[in-house]
């Protein structure tokens, strides 16, 4: 016998593994254990749910054909063996866009679950009430689904560098996301009132209707992450994690899974928290980023007559450079995806020891959104063994620039622009920046002369006390580690 109960009390221990695994993960001190907390919960889930799929009404087990079971465990072997594959392949540098294609995954899974209930014949109640909230769960849970689906592809493709970060932004943009939203609700009365699949069949009007309005929440996904720039990308993943999270919150609903709920809930909502916190970093409203390029007006990079860059790029070589850090008492390190693309983050950990040995005062800078994924430089950091306590946010950091000898910007760009502050013309103007010109030399490490993720020219480069070196900022950092 399966006791209902046994069930109920696993599918809580899971809900709070899962919270566990939430509150491990805010600290990188603890993020090991977190992890390890949401392995748990989430083989106890699967664990309990297969029990669950076996039973029967009355709680005793009730052994499926063989072809039911033969679909369950190769969907299981077979998503075990991609996951595992794809977690031992992926680099750092393409974690963001893998996050971002798993969010996908949610959506697509969120829609196929709100197809196939539709067309199951249980699921129509006899009791009008109950068969209007299950339709309407069903709905939300598809419209929800198909804008996570789409949104978060073209984000994939963002981030790999196959689609412009550029932002896409279409004449009245705005009516159009409002037109394609009241129709996607608008959608929804006739689809309630239309008769059921037992009445007219698999294509009937109601499935007519949902297809239709899948699609319009698809295209909508589409258009809201195509008008995002590529510098508010780590905020775009945050939230549409978020996003996934509701989408599997309402496929728990119709599947009357408990756990798929909370589990949903949790994921929405701190995916929800950590874009509003993100957001305000970056003197950004959510809303700019849920509506697509809100409030950006189209902005462009200034022109010449409006402060943009210009004069001379001073560069120079290892050897200079290794004689100025001799010389600091205060070095500060600001890494970016520059960084994470030459996998310097141990050479830069090495150059640090160096500096350290030598008394000189070692830190790093993080901006919210350096990277291209939230959080995206710590793992890095911690990942080539930097202690915790020589890493800053920018909050805590910026007012130090000023007192510092020696800045290393590595790979980084639109987060130590000067433009967002001063230059209205600027698409990132209005975002808080690491302050690194205040500091007394700032040496930026590039591999070329192009503009950065954002697509934006920097003035920093132009900067009377910045000095570049150029190349690959692995072998630049190993160079400079061997010169100390």
């Amino acid at each position: 016998m399966a006791s209902q109960g046994i069930i109920t009390v696993a599918y809580l221990v899971a809900g709070v593994l899962f919270i566990r695994s939430l509150g491990g993960l805010s600290k990188q001190e603890t993020a090991g254990g977190g992890n390890l907390s949401g392995m748990l919960g989430m083989g106890l889930a699967v664990i309990v749910t297969l029990v669950r799929w076996l039973s029967d009404d009355s709680g005793a087990l009730a052994v499926p054909g063989a072809s039911g079971l033969g679909l369950l465990g190769g969907a299981i072997v077979v998503g075990a063996t991609v996951g595992s594959v794809l977690a031992q392949r992926v680099e750092m540098t393409g974690m963001p866009e893998l996050v971002a294609i798993l969010h996908s995954f949610v959506g697509l899974a969120a829609v196929l679950v709100g197809v196939s209930s539709y067309l199951s014949p249980h699921a129509h109640s006899t009791d009008d009430a109950e068969r209007i909230v299950h339709l309407v769960e069903l709905w939300v849970g598809v419209a929800v689904g198909a804008i996570t689906f789409t949104g978060s592809v073209i984000a994939w493709g963002k981030l790999r560098g196959s689609i412009s970060g550029r932002p896409l932004l279409l004449p009245a943009r705005h009516a159009l996301n409002a037109v394609v939203a009241l129709s996607i609700v608008g959608l929804c009365v006739p689809f309630l009132s239309a008769p059921s699949v037992a009445e007219a069949g698999s294509f009937g009007p109601g499935m007519i209707y949902l297809l239709v309005m899948t699609a319009l929440a698809a295209l909508l996904g589409v258009h809201l992450v195509m008008a995002i720039g590529g510098a508010d990308m780590p905020v775009v993943v945050s939230l549409l994690n978020s996003y996934s999270g509701w989408a599997a919150a309402s496929a728990g609903f119709v599947l009357s899974n408990d756990l798929l709920i909370v589990t949903g809930a949790l994921v929405g909502a701190s995916g929800t928290i950590l874009s509003i916190i993100m957001c305000r970093a970056m003197n950004r409203s959510i809303w700019n980023v849920v509506f697509g390029g809100f409030g950006t007006e189209g902005g462009t990079p200034a022109t010449a007559t409006a402060g943009a860059p210009a004069g001379e790029v001073l560069e120079l070589s290892v050897a200079e450079v290794a004689a100025k850090l001799k010389e600091a008492r205060s070095v500060i390190i600001v890494p970016g995806y520059g960084m994470a693309v030459a996998r310097a983050q141990g050479a830069v950990n090495d150059l640090a020891k160096k500096l350290k040995k030598l008394n000189v005062e070692v830190r790093f800078a993080i901006h919210p959104v350096a990277g291209r994924l939230p959080g995206h430089m710590n793992v890095l950091l911690a990942e080539a063994g930097v202690p915790y306590d020589t890493v800053h946010e920018m909050d805590e950091i910026n007012k130090d620039f000023p007192r510092t000898d020696v800045v290393l910007v590595i790979g980084a760009n639109d987060i130590v622009n000067p433009g967002a502050l001063d230059d209205k013309t600027s698409p990132i103007y209005g975002m808080p920046v690491l302050e690194v010109w205040k500091a007394r030399l700032v040496v930026v490490l590039k591999r070329g002369k192009g503009a950065g993720y954002a697509g934006i020219e920097n003035p920093l480069f132009f900067h009377e006390e910045t000095r570049m070196l150029y190349g690959d900022a692995k072998k630049s950092m190993d160079a400079l580690a061997a010169a100390m």
